[in-house]
């Protein structure tokens, strides 16, 4: 008989793969639970209004939900009813004692654990889904496997999603990764978490190797994938300086089949929950470890993506008579990306800070995140949060574009052009709006690495 599973985190991570884990195994029974009270009430309302926005999640929440997936505050049950236990609660940057500002914060992590040891009531498979250190799994086993009575064998099972498509990535995944023991009961767990995934992948796909190296692996996929970012904004920078054009340099590089062009898209810096605090765990592991020029290489790939936003504004200081005090400045998209309302670490935040740092009397419209963004501004006054952007834009000096939402080449950027005030400036930091078109109708327009 298969195993019922229970998620403990019902977050991005959780709610959006145990969705789809129900979708493909109904004969199974899923569970998510969290703490957090109002977002389970979201999950379980009666229109749908979820806590999370992801293109396709509705549709397969209420394909499942009340069937065989199910939502709770009920923490305790969960763990006594499931075998299978995913870990999906949150692990931010630590910011406070050693390693403040690039270790993990595993607060959360370690009282899940202890949650687990005191409820279980009998033998458990716990799944790391959260994105932890390499040899976090040792602590859990510590935690868990004093245990007078049960054994529990922990997996570590990352995820590789990206916001916007998570959906799809969770449906058509290029890998699923299982990390076990290298002993009989780990390869055991091992194939139960194979048989949960091989009901929708093809088993070539499955790939398992020992635990520190799914950990591991986890952190050098976002790492690899943030460096990639920083680099071509690096090349942006020096495309604006000599004329050349980065788009086309991109193109010219991602047709080596040993670079390819994925991730070569310049644009304001990478956002989001993983890349930032993926790479600054990676720096914190290289510094524990004695590795310093290691830590020192992978430090600068968030300094140049800090350094993207400043350039932004500094580029856009000039371009407006060496002054912005006062001048209605509209951000177009605060998400850190499309297809999403997430907005932490959105390159979108730093730069409204730096703009308000000018007096700027700014304006932010987006389709999603409206509301995330009064929240991580709370403390700026002044700010007006706009959901039409036509509105947004009215007697504005300059418009910024900071998420290529799909729609935003569609407006009528003609209407926009006329309620400006004169000279109306577009910087396309997405490089997504047909520029020619754009200075057709009076524009003046800056893109990034042009």
């Amino acid at each position: 008989m298969n195993k019922n599973i229970v998620c403990i985190g019902a977050g991005y991570i959780g709610g959006p793969t145990m969705a789809v884990i129900a979708k493909m195994n109904p004969d199974r029974k899923v569970l998510v639970v969290d703490i957090n009270a109002k977002r389970i009430e979201e999950w379980n309302s009666a229109d749908y209004n979820l806590p999370i926005y992801e293109p396709g999640l509705v549709d397969v929440v209420k394909e499942t939900r009340g069937k065989n997936l199910f939502f709770s505050t009920d923490i305790k049950s969960a763990v006594q009813e499931c075998d299978i236990i995913f870990v999906g609660v949150n692990t931010p940057t630590k910011m406070f004692g050693r390693g403040a500002g690039r270790a993990s914060d595993l607060q959360y992590w370690e009282a899940t654990a202890r949650e687990i040891k005191e409820y279980a009531l009998g033998d458990k498979i716990i799944i790391e889904k959260s994105t932890l250190p390499v040899r976090t799994a040792a602590a859990m086993d510590a935690i868990l496997n004093d245990h007078a009575r049960y054994n529990f064998t922990v997996l570590s099972n990352p995820e590789f999603l990206a916001e916007g498509t998570a959906i799809k990535d969770l449906l058509e995944p290029d890998r699923v990764l299982i990390g076990g023991p290298q002993t009989p009961a780990g390869h055991d767990a091992i194939e139960e978490a194979v048989e949960i995934y091989s009901a929708w992948v093809d088993r070539e796909k499955i790939l398992t190797t020992n635990v520190w190296s799914a950990e591991l692996t986890k952190l050098a996929a976002n790492a690899f994938l943030a460096q990639r970012v920083s680099s071509i904004n690096a090349i942006a920078g020096l495309c604006e300086a000599t004329g050349a054009d980065v788009d086309e340099v991109a193109r010219v590089i991602g047709a080596d089949k040993r670079i390819g062009p994925k991730f070569l898209k310049a644009g304001p810096g990478f956002g989001g929950s993983c890349f930032k605090k993926d790479v600054l765990n990676l720096v914190y592991l290289c510094e524990t470890f004695g590795l310093h020029t290691a830590a020192e290489y992978w430090m600068g790939v968030i300094e140049m993506n800090d350094h993207q936003q400043e350039r932004i504004v500094s580029r856009l200081f000039r371009e407006m008579f060496n002054t912005l005090a006062n001048k209605k400045i509209t951000l177009f998209g605060f998400a850190f990306k499309a297809d999403t309302g997430d907005t932490r670490e959105t390159p979108a935040g730093k730069v409204a800070r730096l703009l308000a740092e000018e007096h700027v009397r700014l304006t932010i419209t987006d389709p999603k995140a409206l509301n995330n963004a009064q929240r991580d501004l709370a403390d700026l006054d002044g700010i007006v949060y706009e959901s039409d952007e036509y509105k947004a834009a009215e007697l504005s000096d300059a418009i910024i574009l900071m998420t290529d939402w799909r729609h935003y080449p569609t407006l009528d950027w003609q209407k926009i052009y006329d309620s400006m005030r004169k000279p109306a400036l577009v910087y396309d930091t997405r490089n997504c709006l047909d520029a020619n078109e754009l200075r057709k109708i009076g524009f003046k327009v800056l893109n990034i690495g042009k």
